[in-house]
């Protein structure tokens, strides 16, 4: 499994076979395990390659960040609406809006002349007694002031209090008014006084999270959130939602930093090919033929050069043909071929993260000549990618201008239908680029993809079947119905298919064999038998193969993570982000980075939770 891709359609994956629309975990801890399967997902779905997302609880949504799930601002805008509408009614109803722990009393508070006078002189005159009644008095006041909104008498009632009795709750109180007031640094000086007499005071911690959040120390929120949510066992949704928020702000305050230093380069060669080989294979341009005697240092023979360093499907090869490429237009006097040209250039661009670069060569190559269809293909699926729907649709709508009778425009257009939910129409583009060509494999795979999403797993796994039939010779069939087992929980057929693929990886490209099903099986048996050491080897000797395979990186991260090897996990995350080529990949990975370092804090500040986060981590992979 690899990452990210370039311009091409986005691919479908499935849910769990027994519950196709299944709710996602309920938290980030129990999603963590299934982030190698849906980084998978987004990675081939960008590549235009089929996908079975085994176990994940996701059923599809874009790379970027910005457009993660199809209709989420409508879904933030409700949200929003609803939380204006409680704002509302907790304005009307003061005791509604007072902190759980602050609960205005059932009778008539103490009028001011009967309240305790005390001070830092004559507390000390007081029985033990006495200061408990004085304090329970102060305490009661304090929550009808601060109940009226009187934030300054409450805050001087609580500390009058606090002289009486130090309670952790007395803190947590006058830190809520300080918190009303906008004084975070009192904020965090009360709560963190509360906690250091209760250390698993949950609304101490929240209180304490918020104003270390206002004041943006996110790092230090996040380990509060996160400690809250781990004593009161992640029931507290409003805490869990902080913790994701805070991992998103961290990952991508770190992401951007990245992101500016980051060397642009090729992704995995794994990722690379399975990119391209979405596109059906033509012969080259004539006059490009590998037996075309072209002169050397010329524009043209560096077109010839970077297809032949193509054909490696190799590291090495891919970086050649990106040179290649580059210098054939350095170069000029490319004829005919200066639309190629753009295109393969504007394709590399775009594989290193070039996009902006990337999308004026593809436009360059369609101004130059619009019938080469495939530049408005890569183009659409950088637009798509990139959240513009609208614009892959433009795209493809032109596309069909030029040739209603290209295959690749049916099946990268399925991609979008795909990916928008729009599965009768995703089966019925798939069908057409079978009818206008059966030989190209995954047309095939994709509509079985999209009938095991509908629901239709006789149809899917019939479709599978004549694929093995008719393409028995071709390892994606067996690797990827082989995930289509695995997600029914048919784990020796599953590994069966997976050898398979392996096996006709090694016979037909030995230097550059994809690791996908290397991976697969890895899961496979750690799913099936628990086997941690038979698949961390699957991994390295995929890593190995492929060292830039960000997927095998990540499934490494979460076989450490589940056998509680945090420090471990926590640099196969962050290498996943190194690898990754966008910045919605980098704050992916770097989020569940943060999440397993924040794990490691939690451990180091909170000994006695240890405990507790390893019960909860032990089933972190159980989704994986």
């Amino acid at each position: 499994m690899s990452r990210q891709q370039p311009p091409v359609p986005l691919t479908p994956m499935l849910n769990q076979p027994t519950q196709f629309s299944p709710s996602p975990p309920s938290t980030f801890w129990e999603r963590i395990s299934t982030w190698a399967s849906e980084h998978k997902a987004v990675v081939y779905t960008v590549a235009g390659v089929a996908i079975v997302v085994t176990g994940a609880g996701v059923a599809y949504y874009l790379t970027d960040t910005k457009t993660t799930v199809i209709g989420r601002d409508d879904s933030k805008k409700s949200s929003k609406k609803r939380r204006k509408k409680d704002d509302e009614k907790k304005a009307k109803d003061p005791e509604k809006a007072l902190p759980t722990d602050i609960k205005p009393q059932a009778s008539a508070p103490e009028t001011e002349e009967a309240l305790p006078e005390v001070d830092e002189n004559t507390v000390g005159n007081l029985s033990e007694q006495e200061r408990k009644d004085y304090a329970a008095k102060l305490k009661a006041a304090g929550n009808g002031a601060y109940g009226t909104k009187q934030y300054d008498k409450a805050i001087s009632l609580y500390g009058k209090a606090i002289l009486c009795k130090p309670d952790p709750i007395f803190y947590s109180n006058r830190a809520a008014c300080f918190n009303a007031k906008g004084e975070w640094e009192k904020v965090i000086e009360d709560t963190t006084a509360a906690i250091s007499l209760d250390s698993e005071y949950v609304k101490a911690l929240n209180r304490r999270a918020n104003a270390y959040e206002h004041l943006e120390k996110y790092s230090e929120a996040l380990l509060d959130f996160t400690a809250s949510c781990i004593i009161d066992g992640f029931k507290t949704e409003s805490s869990a939602q902080s913790v994701e928020r805070l991992l998103k702000k961290v990952a991508e305050a770190k992401g951007k930093a990245i992101l500016a230093s980051k060397e642009k380069r090729l992704p995995s060669p794994t990722f690379i090919t399975n990119y391209l080989q979405s596109f059906r294979a033509r012969p080259p341009p004539a006059g490009l033929e590998p037996t075309s005697d072209i002169q050397e240092d010329t524009g043209k023979s560096q077109l010839q050069h970077g297809l032949r360093s193509m054909d490696k499907k190799s590291g090495d090869g891919y970086e050649e043909a990106a040179a290649a490429f580059d210098k054939a237009l350095e170069l000029g006097d490319l004829g005919q071929h200066e639309a190629f040209a753009y295109n393969m250039r504007g394709t590399f661009r775009y594989l290193r993260g070039e996009n902006v670069d990337a999308l004026s060569d593809l436009t360059k190559s369609i101004d130059l000549q619009p019938s080469l269809t495939q530049s408005y293909i890569k183009r659409a699926s950088m637009h798509l990618e990139l959240g513009d729907k609208d614009a892959a649709a433009d795209d493809f709508d032109q596309a069909m201008k030029q040739n209603d009778n290209d295959p690749d425009i049916y099946y990268h257009r399925a991609q979008l239908h795909f990916i928008l939910g729009e599965f009768a129409d995703a089966a019925k583009d798939y069908q057409k680029s079978i009818d206008l060509d059966r030989d190209f494999i995954f047309s095939h795979i994709q509509l079985g993809v999209t009938q095991y999403k509908m629901g239709s797993i006789a149809s899917s796994m019939a479709t599978f079947r004549r694929c093995i039939k008719n393409f028995d010779k071709v390892p994606d069939v067996y690797n990827y119905y082989g995930e289509l087992l695995l997600d029914q929980q048919k784990y020796e057929e599953a590994i069966q298919k997976f050898d398979t693929a392996v096996e006709m990886e090694k016979q037909s490209k030995p230097l550059g064999m994809n690791v996908l099903p290397l991976i697969n099986k890895a899961l496979a048996l750690f799913q099936w038998k628990q086997d941690f050491s038979e698949a961390e080897k699957l991994c390295q000797k995929a890593l190995i193969i492929d060292p830039e395979c960000d997927i095998a990186v990540a499934t490494m991260a979460q076989l450490l993570l589940q056998q509680g090897k945090v420090t471990e996990a926590l640099k196969y995350f962050e290498r996943a982000a190194e690898l990754s080529r966008t910045e919605g990949e980098i704050v992916n990975a770097l989020s569940y980075a943060e999440a397993t370092r924040t794990q490691l804090e939690v451990q180091e500040k909170y000994p006695q939770l240890a405990n507790r986060l390893q019960g909860m981590s032990g089933g972190f992979g159980a989704g994986m």
